[in-house]
């Protein structure tokens, strides 16, 4: 038997301000998705990431809104360190929560950032 990851989900609480933020992270989302209740986008890499608003409250009977730290990690690659640095200030200039400005980690180049529903966002060159 092979176990393959094939998609991420997130929940998350608007739609339209969560996916404005990852078409400003880079991500490739059609305006109309904005009214979905749900979005799917499949990544280059194969895996595909989808936006949620009604799968886990409408089955999951034990659904508890999330609350507290972040509790996915997404990590976002880049092209080199310059990129990063580009990208941690356009996406805080727009206002989201810079979590740690770039730096070199003893892997990566990296910067943290959190999406409007408290998902850490990780950008990385290296």
């Amino acid at each position: 038997m092979s176990l393959e990851l094939s998609m991420v989900g997130l929940v998350v609480k608007d739609m339209a301000v969560s996916l404005a933020f990852y078409r400003r992270l880079g991500v490739d989302i059609p305006p109309e998705d904005d009214d979905k209740r749900f979005v799917m986008k499949r990544m280059e890499s194969g895996v595909t990431l989808f936006w949620d608003t009604v799968f886990c409250r409408e089955y999951d009977p034990e659904f508890e809104e999330p609350s507290g730290p972040y509790r996915v990690l997404l990590e976002f690659f880049l092209a080199d360190n310059a990129a990063v640095d580009a990208k941690y200030e356009e996406m805080t200039g727009y206002g989201y929560h810079g979590r740690r400005v770039p730096v070199q980690t003893n892997g990566p180049y990296a910067a943290m950032i959190d999406d409007p529903d408290g998902n850490m966002i990780l950008i990385t060159a290296g």
